[in-house]
């Protein structure tokens, strides 16, 4: 059986992160992948990644504003969502429960249908308001995986060192990957 993910990205800085993020969860088979993307999205994929094309992934693709899309509903039984990188515009409305388009839509169905919710935010320094918000949303239920990468595996490339937080995403949606692990020898 697929498990059904939902892939969020919002429109803050850290495009490399989503793609690195994309690209693992389109390596899966068992995973049946939905995206939407933001505006903003896409216009800092192409500013720090270059162009960007939904047709280099084999995933489907939703508008910002398809509430037909089937993860806008709790009975679709989605497993997880995450949005990555998240703005803290996007932590900001979903802590407030504004469901205002597809993305603030589908986390607020994941919180309140009781699955899985993870955010990356990637801006910072945060103020009182974002930790706030930060907080309710975890006493709510999400998991918070901010984009701070871990070096102790001693990453040599930028992709490396995104790939630390890439891949603790995966293990908290319980997908394998080729992650270092603490104390583990090869």
């Amino acid at each position: 059986m697929k498990r059904k993910i939902v892939l969020g990205i919002a429109g803050s800085s850290g495009s490399i992160y989503a793609k690195l993020l994309l690209d693992a969860l389109s390596s899966y088979e068992n995973v049946e992948l939905g995206v939407v993307m933001s505006k903003n999205a896409i216009i800092n994929w192409e500013l720090e990644l270059g162009p960007f094309s939904k047709n280099d992934y084999p995933c489907t693709f939703y508008e910002k504003m398809d509430f037909f899309a089937p993860f806008a509903s709790g009975s679709a039984q989605y497993d997880a969502m995450v949005i990555c990188p998240c703005s803290m515009g996007t932590i900001g409305r979903i802590a407030a429960g504004i469901s205002n388009d597809l993305m603030t839509r589908s986390a607020d169905v994941m919180l309140k249908e009781n699955r899985k919710l993870i955010l990356v935010p990637r801006e910072t320094p945060f103020n009182l308001i974002h930790l706030d918000n930060l907080k309710s949303l975890t006493l709510a239920g999400a998991r918070i995986i901010p984009a701070i990468p871990s070096f102790y595996s001693n990453p040599k490339t930028v992709e490396e060192v995104c790939q630390t937080v890439v891949d603790r995403i995966l293990d908290h949606l319980q997908l394998e990957n080729s992650s270092f692990r603490w104390g583990m020898t090869d």
